[in-house]
């Protein structure tokens, strides 16, 4: 593939809606509801389905991994999270929701020989994958493979999403860029409005100090808008972003990963086309 960092972007934006299922998905809710979750707003079970694999937590590992997210936001739910439910039936019932919710948006194409080879597709790139300083990828990367086609697929695109996400996280404290002063960037470039970030919990006065910390860096003007230098450094962190996000696409070859993509269409679009998932997210996916 050499350095296609367009196609491992494309990888990206397919696969990270397939996953992202687990977050909005009423069957997951559903699922997570029966173990005790309070599942009236989305944070509490989204804290313990996403952390889950790691083992039971505390809140400082979490925020670490997490990042973006305010450490006083995530004390609110871990590690109280594990006190309703064990991290290993929060696992067993992500994927029972997972189960369900993709039976219910793909139906009998579940067990069609298009989503049995995409999943044997996706599961060849998630195992190279390599999982050295990426603490979500490997956590997810330990969990046992399922053995249906549909759970294969979801896992792998949770392994490869989680592995993409690790290395970014990689690149932003690199780039000297903590965790608001990430958010402020990203909204700086227009990836989303600064409303969308606010789900992260940070504090009015925290945000205004990290933008002040970027004037004073030269990356945004007074009005909290990226200089030149601003858009530069974002651009720079999601060209090393791709970078560290290829070596499972390399593994899987230009025909494979074409291949893949082609046949993940479908099933993105039923994704999509559900309407579960919000039309903007922290992510900037389309507009990065």
């Amino acid at each position: 593939m050499g350095n296609d960092n367009g196609r491992v972007r494309q990888m990206w934006h397919l696969l990270e809606p397939l996953h992202a299922v687990l977050y909005y998905a009423p069957e997951v809710f559903e699922e997570v509801k029966a173990l005790g979750y309070n599942t009236g707003e989305r944070w509490p079970s989204y804290f313990a389905l996403r952390a889950a694999p790691l083992g039971a937590p505390g809140s400082r590992r979490v925020a670490s991994a997490f990042y973006s997210f305010s450490p006083r936001m995530v004390a609110e739910h871990i590690p109280a999270a594990w006190d309703v439910a064990a991290p290993d039936k929060v696992v067993a019932a992500r994927t029972r929701g997972v189960d369900r919710a993709y039976r219910a948006l793909v139906g009998e194409r579940t067990d069609s020989p298009d989503l049995a080879e995409a999943a044997a597709l996706a599961r060849r790139a998630a195992e190279a994958a390599h999982s050295e300083g990426r603490p979500l990828a490997a956590a997810n990367a330990a969990l046992p493979w399922p053995q249906e086609p549909h759970l294969v697929l979801w896992q792998a695109a949770t392994i490869l999403r989680e592995h993409r996400g690790d290395g970014h996280l990689a690149v932003l404290l690199t780039a000297g860029l903590d965790s608001v002063e990430a958010l402020v960037s990203f909204a700086a470039i227009g990836a989303a409005p600064a409303e969308v970030f606010a789900s992260r919990g940070w504090s009015e006065p925290e945000w205004m100090a990290a933008r002040e910390r970027l004037v004073a860096r030269g990356l945004l003007d007074a009005n909290g808008t990226a200089t030149d230098a601003g858009h530069a450094l974002r651009a720079e962190v999601e060209r090393r972003t791709d970078e560290l996000a290829a070596a499972p696409w390399q593994a899987l070859g230009a025909e494979g990963t074409a291949r893949l993509a082609d046949l993940l269409g479908p099933l993105w679009l039923e994704v999509l086309g559900s309407g579960m998932l919000p039309r903007e997210t922290t992510l900037g996916i389309g507009k990065v």
